[in-house]
């Protein structure tokens, strides 16, 4: 089974949870924003994917769900269970592993290119992917990278792109999981201030996803393809 954890109802597994239940496996989605709660027994899980938020990782007065939270993703590294944390979920791996999250210099609103790192190139995760690639992001926090972790990808704008602890947990500061439905959902929960400016800049996002749509959704296939490689064929619930 692979368990989804969402932290807000218009962040959700989107393409992600597409391609697991094309490839035959069962998912669960806890949204702790709806005080669902996380599982004690880990037994059935064979991956958990951690999404985004508009929260930051240490606002636990008044997410009291994010303490919990980052206690599970300790028992999580600790079974050495394939986790991917996604923007707020890259976050909270990095909090869970010991490392600083903060505020980067400058948010990250729409598509950006990265370049993997030398350990990045060297990555499962990465197999197949160029160097450099552009991607979609929604943050304004950045993480550090633990002492034992790897730095796996970088931006102009925010150094610290991915990473990675341990033999199969990964955080991805970039979004792969988002469609058009994703850019018009955040962009009208998001951008509530300035009409006029949601407008040309949700519009200039869509009009960027449909140019690199092929391109993106082909990108994301390649890394949720290498993540499914991390899950051992004798656990597979399905």
């Amino acid at each position: 089974m692979i368990l989804f954890i969402k932290h807000i109802d218009i962040e959700g597994p989107e393409t992600l949870g597409e391609f697991f239940k094309a490839h035959g496996f069962s998912s669960r989605v806890i949204d702790l924003s709806k005080e669902e709660k996380l599982p004690s027994d880990l037994s059935d899980i064979d991956a958990v994917v951690c999404l985004g938020g508009p929260m930051n990782v240490d606002e636990e007065d008044k997410y009291p769900f994010l303490k919990e939270e980052n206690i599970f993703i300790k028992k999580i590294l600790k079974e050495e269970i394939p986790f991917l944390g996604i923007c707020l979920g890259s976050q909270l791996l990095a909090k869970a592993a010991g490392a600083k999250v903060s505020q980067n210099p400058v948010k990250e609103i729409g598509w950006y290119k990265i370049n993997l790192t030398p350990d990045g190139k060297k990555d499962l995760l990465f197999e197949g992917i160029p160097e450099e690639v552009e991607v979609y992001q929604w943050h304004g926090d950045t993480f550090a990278i633990p002492n034992e972790g790897k730095w796996l990808a970088s931006s102009k704008l925010c150094a610290h792109q991915a990473l990675k602890i341990g033999p199969c947990a990964y955080g991805l500061q970039f979004h792969i999981e988002i469609t058009d439905k994703s850019i018009r959902e955040w962009s009208d929960e998001y951008f509530k201030d300035d009409k006029k400016v949601l407008n040309i800049q949700k519009s200039n996002m869509l009009k960027q996803y449909e140019q690199n749509k092929k391109t993106f959704h082909g990108l994301a296939e390649t890394i949720f393809s290498n993540f499914l490689k991390l899950i051992p064929a004798k656990k597979i619930s399905r």
